[in-house]
């Protein structure tokens, strides 16, 4: 677990330096194109999901839901487990969002986030 808190301690200080230096397009670019592990690593979901929100605890910003979904979802498909950025929107109050779904399901935050936000993007 250690190793996976770790790469997710990676993963938000690479959102945020490439982020500042090439912006969100190489982010957006980047997340399109990463790709899925051939063989299904020995960490499940939940465990990955678990170590990118304890690499938020001792991160020393604040990561936002787009980050936060972005480490999440590029470690899934490292570790052979396919996923999905999702941006939604809610027009009324205006808000937006961003979670990681595989098969269908949020994996990182709540469900009612499918339900209640509009589809901007599928990463």
């Amino acid at each position: 677990m250690t190793t996976l808190i770790f790469q997710s301690f990676a993963g938000l200080l690479f959102f945020d330096l490439v982020g500042v230096t090439l912006g969100f397009p190489r982010l957006h670019s980047l997340a399109r194109r990463f790709p899925l592990a051939k063989r299904r690593g020995r960490h499940s979901d939940a465990q990955i999901c678990q170590a990118v929100a304890e690499a938020c605890v001792w991160y020393p910003k604040r990561a936002f839901c787009l980050q936060r979904s972005w480490v999440t979802s590029l470690l899934l498909r490292r570790h052979g487990i396919d996923s999905q950025i999702i941006i939604g929107f809610r027009p009324a109050p205006l808000d937006s969002h961003a979670w990681v779904e595989v098969d269908g399901k949020v994996v990182n935050d709540r469900p009612q986030y499918q339900k209640f936000y509009q589809v901007l993007d599928r990463l």
